[in-house]
């Protein structure tokens, strides 16, 4: 599985990609998922508030989008965006280590590539559950 790590517009480089590839791969491996490309964009608010009016419309910052790519039902490929700005102060906000936040944004693309929503309380209920489940499988 190709899992790879890019930074725009930020100084942010992901410390010990290994890591983080072998812990996705745990992600895909326990929720029954074929892992195709997923490309992890790690961006600045401006950068992705950019990517959020052009193709989305909406205009304002936000975390993580999550582009689909998969070109069928066995394989899942896709390019998520995620601002360190915004990761950064989500963290600061919840009182939790910027790793521990970065982790929860990794995981929550992946499970919107899987089928999980977060619209009502309920399915953010469960969202935080299954978030909470993948930063459980990181083995340092």
């Amino acid at each position: 599985m190709p899992t790879h790590f890019f930074s725009e517009e930020t100084p942010f480089v992901l410390k010990d990609p290994a890591f983080y590839s072998n812990w996705i791969h745990e992600i895909f491996h326990q929720n029954s998922k074929n892992p195709g490309e997923i490309n992890y964009i790690f961006c600045s608010d401006s950068y992705l508030l950019n990517i959020n009016q052009e193709h989305l419309n909406h205009d304002f910052f936000t975390d993580i989008i999550t582009f689909d790519n998969s070109e069928s039902d066995d394989l899942i490929e896709a390019d998520i965006y995620i601002s360190i700005d915004r990761v950064k102060e989500n963290s600061e906000h919840q009182g939790v280590t910027f790793e521990n936040e970065l982790s929860r944004v990794m995981a929550h693309g992946l499970l919107h590539l899987f089928g999980y929503k977060d619209q009502t309380d309920e399915e953010k209920r469960v969202m935080r559950e299954k978030e909470d489940a993948c930063i459980s499988l990181q083995k340092k």
